[in-house]
Order: C-alpha cells, then sequence, then structure tokens
C-alpha cells in the first residue's frame, strides 16, 4: 500500500473548539490516519499532519475544507503567520510506496476538487506548480489575504483552478507536492523584532542564507520575546544543528541569546540523529545503535 502524508495548515490557533472541530473532520475520514496537530496563537496558525492513501486524503482533505469554511473568516483574522487561505496550504509527501509523481497527480486532482465545491481558487506550488513564479510558496503569499484581491487582477497571478477572484471569507489555498519539510522555530531571549528580522534574512536563502531555509522574524507578543520562525526544506544538505548553531551565533552578536527552539508538528529522525552527533562529537555511529530501531528491525 502506498503511503503519503499531507501536512495541511490552517488559519486558526486560538479557539480551541474551532480547531477540535476541524481535526474531527480528518480524523473521522476512512483510509487516513491523524498523526499529529499542533495550534500556535501568536501565528494564530494550526499544523494537521495525516497519512494514508491518495483517495482517502483527497476525501479528508475534502473534508477539512467543508468543516473549515463555517468556521473561519480571514477578514476578521489576526495572526503573525502570513497567509492568504483558510485553509492556507496543503502539501502532499511521498512516505513509501508512492512518488513525488504520484503526489503532484493527487495535489492537482484535490486542488480542481476544491476549486469546483467550494469555489476557492487554488494555486498549484512546488513539484506540483504549473510554471517557475509559483514554486515558491512565499512568492504566492506575498502581499496577504489583504492585497489578494489586488493582485489576482494580474493576469499573472490567475489561480490554477477556481474562480478568478478571492472568496470573501476563506480567500484562496495553495495545493502542492514537496519533499519532507520541518517546521522549526528559535526563540530568542528579546522583544527586538529588529534582531529576529536580521538574523532571519541571514539564514534564509533568498537573502544569500542556506540554500534550503526559509526564514522570517515574528513577535510572540504573548511572552514577550521573539521568535526566528524558519522551515528547513532538505534537513540533509542543510542540518539542523547547523540552523542552530548559525542563529545563536548571530544573535550574539546583538547581545542577544537563544531562549529555546522547538519543532512544529512531526520530524524525521534521522534529522534528530544527525543533531545528536554533531553536539555529542559521537564517532561511528549508526541508527543500529538506538535502541527503537534495533527493536522495530529485529
Amino acid at each position: 500500500m502506498a503511503i503519503i502524508e499531507c501536512v495541511p495548515n490552517v488559519s486558526e490557533g486560538r479557539r480551541p473548539e474551532v480547531v477540535d472541530a476541524l481535526v474531527d473532520a480528518v480524523r473521522r475520514t476512512p483510509g487516513v490516519r491523524l498523526l499529529d496537530y499542533s495550534s500556535d496563537a501568536s501565528h494564530n496558525r494550526s499544523v494537521i499532519t495525516m497519512a494514508g492513501d491518495a483517495a482517502g486524503l483527497r476525501n479528508a482533505v475534502l473534508a477539512l475544507f467543508e468543516a473549515a469554511l463555517p468556521r473561519l473568516d480571514l477578514r476578521s483574522h489576526t495572526g503573525e503567520h502570513p497567509r492568504i487561505g483558510a485553509v492556507d496550504v496543503v502539501p502532499f509527501v511521498p512516505i513509501e510506496g508512492a512518488g513525488m509523481a504520484d503526489c503532484v497527480a493527487l495535489a492537482r486532482e484535490t486542488a480542481a476538487e476544491v476549486a469546483e465545491r467550494f469555489e476557492v481558487p487554488v494555486y498549484l506550488y512546488e513539484e506540483a506548480a504549473t510554471r517557475p513564479s509559483r514554486t515558491n510558496l512565499e512568492d504566492i503569499r506575498r502581499g496577504q489575504f489583504e492585497g489578494l484581491t489586488a493582485k489576482m487582477a494580474d493576469p499573472e497571478w490567475t489561480p490554477d483552478f477556481g474562480p478568478s477572484h478571492p472568496h470573501p471569507s476563506a480567500g484562496a489555498s495553495v495545493i502542492g507536492a514537496r519533499m519532507p519539510l520541518i517546521a522549526y522555530n528559535i526563540n530568542l531571549a528579546t522583544d527586538r523584532l529588529d534582531v529576529a528580522k536580521k538574523i532571519a534574512a541571514a539564514v534564509r536563502y533568498s537573502s544569500g542564507g542556506f540554500r534550503y531555509v526559509k526564514a522570517m522574524g515574528v513577535t510572540l507578543a504573548d511572552r514577550g520575546i521573539v521568535q526566528v520562525s524558519i522551515n528547513v526544506t532538505n534537513y540533509e544538505k542543510t542540518p539542523l544543528f547547523r540552523v542552530f548553531e548559525a542563529v545563536r551565533r548571530e544573535a550574539a552578536r546583538y547581545g542577544v541569546s537563544v531562549l529555546e527552539s522547538e519543532i512544529v508538528g512531526l520530524v524525521p529522525a534521522a534529522a534528530l540523529v544527525h543533531t545528536a552527533e554533531h553536539f555529542l562529537q559521537l564517532t561511528s555511529f549508526t541508527p543500529d545503535q538506538i535502541l527503537e530501531h534495533k527493536l522495530r528491525n529485529a
């Protein structure tokens, strides 16, 4: 059986009862296993992780839209994370017995059905993108929901599926296929947003940093601190420890220390093994030395 992962990001992280309703829509879908979900109030965003076969995941995404649209309204939504949609982004990730081509096909089929059933415009991104200018999520999302009407008036930004204007309350959605991504946040012991933004610019690829890093500086108002919010799109070529060390060194330039870091959602075990090898200076270490791995493979 082919296994595909799907990681929808929805624009709600402050109302637990709403998040529960969205998660329950996924949980009730046959052929899909809910793996994880987490919410962030400052970002006002939740990340849901599920896995299953293509048909199950397509149905789960449709169920998620059906649950989300009556409950989410971007006209009154605020939060630190950029967004253009109520169901903002839906990536499909090949895990086992499925390739990227399968995920691209699934993304396009799901996008077409979402647009038809809910009248939400949909853009395809990453490996499913129909043109190079739409490969990067940040390019599609630039201008956010508030600038979406003007953006969609430009023929360059006609959606891949659905109406050529935003849904009044749900905006637009971005659906695609990509390799595993690690959502990794580093919190700084300061309230200086300018420092977080400078550090984000130093480590992200678009402004000269690591090839497989996207980053932005945000304020966590409820805690009185700032965060470097990071996506690592290839942990093998840009390991987590390298990103952490770079952020720590950049912060030190401004007399700021790292308070803590966090992983949002799930993470491949290999990414943590690489980090342990680096910081513990392990030699000749193999995954077979991990007790749980050995037991699983026995």
